[in-house]
Formats: C-alpha cells, structure tokens, sequence
C-alpha cells in the first residue's frame, strides 16, 4: 500500500509519518508544498526520509499560489467575520490539489493529512480530495481512536519524538502551532487558547516573525503606490512584478511598519469557536488599496451586488469549498466585476496603519464637475433631487398617514 501524507515537518506530520508506517506496514511518500515558507522548507527531504519516508517532494507552488488563488481571493475582498484574511484557508486547496497529482504520478492508494478532527483544515483537504480524486482513500489520524488514545496532547507527541530522534521545533515551553505561507503567518492552540492571553505583551514579542509591533515601527511613515490592472495589482513603486514578488514586496514594506496583525476569535465549520493570531502584512496592504481603486472606478450597484456576496464567498474559503461550483460561480461574478478596476493609488504606512494618500484611473467614474460643491457647471441638475426625494418618501407619507408612521 502506497500513501501520499501532506508533510510539513512540524510536529504532528512528524510524528503521523512514524505512526502511519508502522500501522499500516504501508510506504509513505511524503509531499510539501512550497507555498512561501522560506526556510521551514530546508533540510524536509532529508528528515522525512530519515522518519521513515520512502520518498520525498517539494514542489514550488509560490507563483500559482499568488496568482491563481491569492489574487482571485483578493479581488473579492474576502474577509472572514470581518477580520481573518483567510491565509491558512486558501492555501489548503492548492496543497491538496498538488498531493493528489503526487499520489496520481505514484500510483498510491490513499492520501493523508495532519490536520486535527477539531479544525478546519480536515474539511478544506478532504472537501478538495473529494472533489478532484472521488476515488482515493483518506487517512485522517486525528479522526482515528487509536491515535488519539496513543497521543492525547503535545507533551505526548514531543516525547514520542524525543524517543524517535525526530527533530521538531515545538517545545513544551512554547506549545503553540504556526502556519506560514506567502500571504501570512498564523498561530494556535496552546498558550494562545486562553482568550485572555495577550500575544502582544514584550515577554512575547518574539512570537511574532513577519512583522514588529506597531510600538517598535518607525516614527516616519512611508509612502508607497500600488498599481492595479483588472483587479490584480501588477506594480509596487512604478516596478512591475509577478503577483509573488508583489506580495513579497509589501510583506517587507508592512512588516517593517507593524502592519497585518490580527487577533481573533472565529467560529470553525465544524461549530466550536476558536482562537487565531495572525500576520498578514502584504495583503493588508493589497486589500487596502484594491478597495480605494475600486471606490474610483467600480459601478455603485455592481459594489453593492458583489459586497453582499463577498461573506459568502469568504465563507466558502474558510470552510473548504473552493473547488465548489458556487464559489466558481461566485468567482466569474468578481472576475466581470473588475474589468475597469485598474489605476494607482498612493497609500501611506505609519505604525500599524495603512492611510490612503490618493488615487487616480483612466477608467474613473468620479466627476469633479459633478460632485464639485463650488458652483461649477455640469451636467448634473440640483433640481432634480426634489422629484428624486418626494418620489423615495412617498412611501413613508403614506406610512404616516395611514399607519401612524414609526416608533418614535
């Protein structure tokens, strides 16, 4: 029996590399995805095997990330309960999708991941495993009694690699997770499970590794332009780069400024609520700018069309169900939207914030005839307000005046 496990060398794929060979008598061909982890990537091949693994991939995914799960997410806005950015949420797909052409090259039979029974990475691996390859078998170890009985908590893991020589970075010291990607880094469970615990006191400042703290930020801004092209920002400071480099780019400007934190309580799918720390510096930037070329060239119905959608399509992303045909329908919508998103603006950054300084498209539907409040000419009557407003409060007359009207 061959099985394609997700590797990521941290401790629970660690110690489910071990577990899985030994009880399934099984070969294991671990695979990585580089998505943008930087140096959690050296020496993986090496440990896997080394576990126990018969052989190893790393397959560089950094450019279609960006390109064709980043920047689609980013030009719908999608933010989950107003606060998580979603960077753990639209990687899993990409990773499945990749795991499941590894086990397709290797002929395995199952496919399986680390993801815990608790959260919701078992749903975004599975939901896409379903989808792409209905005929594969998944192994999911947190959902199996065995494990779990063998591995109730940390402590037991860090000993079982201890034991094994398995090299990890977790320590009963400092028992939390982190998930690191192009787009951010997040952090959970352990200490960080006690809603109360404050991530951002000094004594635990060295948590954090894409950004410092908006305290330690420079007491200067700095100004930065981001140029747009149908919704995807193509340019940073009159350089044009590929949306990896884009992202990169400003994961530098906005770390260096404390910009991209957040900490947040958020419901699972899976019903419990949960506690995330997050980095997301770059994207914070992005979404920001995005949004005010958006405020100059987008239709004020088409806005609000593609607004009220946007929690579900956030929804379908934090859940799992990118390769859904609701979200793909979802993704057209965005997509026709931002045909004349394209122009510059000019955003200022300055200790956690990110203040928008301008912007400017040739494709603006902003008049400043029109809107000008200095008696300039255009082609806009005033007098037409008053037809517009007795029309809109007709309604509420006859409220009145047969209902007794509103509660007062």
């Amino acid at each position: 029996m061959k099985i394609v496990l997700a590797y990521s060398g941290g401790l629970d794929t660690s110690v489910i590399l071990k577990w899985l060979r030994e009880s399934y008598d099984a070969e294991i061909i671990t695979f990585a995805a580089d998505i943008g982890q930087e140096e959690e990537l050296k020496g993986l091949s090496r440990k896997s095997r080394g576990t126990g693994a018969s052989r190893h991939y790393t397959l560089d995914l950094v450019e279609e990330f960006a390109r064709d799960f980043i920047y689609p997410m980013l030009r719908a806005n999608a933010v989950y309960e107003g606060q998580y950015r979603l960077g753990t949420s639209i990687a899993r797909p990409l990773i499945a999708k990749a795991q499941v052409e590894v086990a397709k090259r290797e002929k395995a039979e199952a496919v399986a991941h680390g993801a815990t029974g608790k959260g919701n990475d078992q749903c975004r691996f599975e939901l896409t495993y379903m989808a792409l390859a209905p005929r594969l078998r998944i192994i999911s170890p947190w959902k199996i009694d065995a494990f779990r009985e063998k591995f109730p908590g940390r402590a037991e893991m860090i000993a079982y690699c201890r034991k094994h020589r398995i090299p990890v970075e977790a320590s009963l010291r400092k028992p939390y997770s982190m998930d690191r990607n192009l787009l951010h880094i997040s952090y959970e469970a352990g200490i960080l499970e006690d809603p109360w615990f404050d991530p951002t006191a000094r004594a635990n400042k060295g948590m954090f590794k894409l950004s410092v703290s908006p305290e330690d930020a420079p007491d200067r801004p700095e100004r930065v332009e981001l140029e747009f092209e149908r919704g995807d920002c193509v340019a940073v400071n009159g350089r044009r780069l590929t949306p990896a480099g884009v992202l990169r780019a400003l994961n530098r400007l906005g770390g260096r400024h404390g910009i991209g934190r957040v900490d947040a309580v958020e419901n699972r799918f899976v019903g419990m609520k949960s506690r995330g720390v997050y980095e997301t510096p770059g994207g914070t930037i992005l979404m920001h700018g995005h949004r005010q070329i958006e405020s100059l060239t987008m239709d004020r119905e088409v806005m609000h069309l593609r607004d009220s959608l946007m929690p579900k399509y956030a929804e379908l992303v934090y859940y799992g169900f990118w390769f859904a045909p609701e979200r793909e329908a979802l993704q057209a919508l965005v997509d026709e939207s931002q045909r004349f998103v394209s122009g510059t603006v000019r955003l200022k950054l300055y200790k956690g914030n990110v203040i928008t300084c301008g912007r400017k498209s040739r494709y603006s539907l902003y008049d400043m005839k029109v809107a000008s409040m200095e008696g300039v000419k255009s082609w806009y009557n005033q007098g037409d307000a008053t037809g517009f407003i007795r029309l809109n409060g007709l309604r509420l007359r006859a409220r009145t005046l047969a209902q007794r009207g509103p509660k007062v």
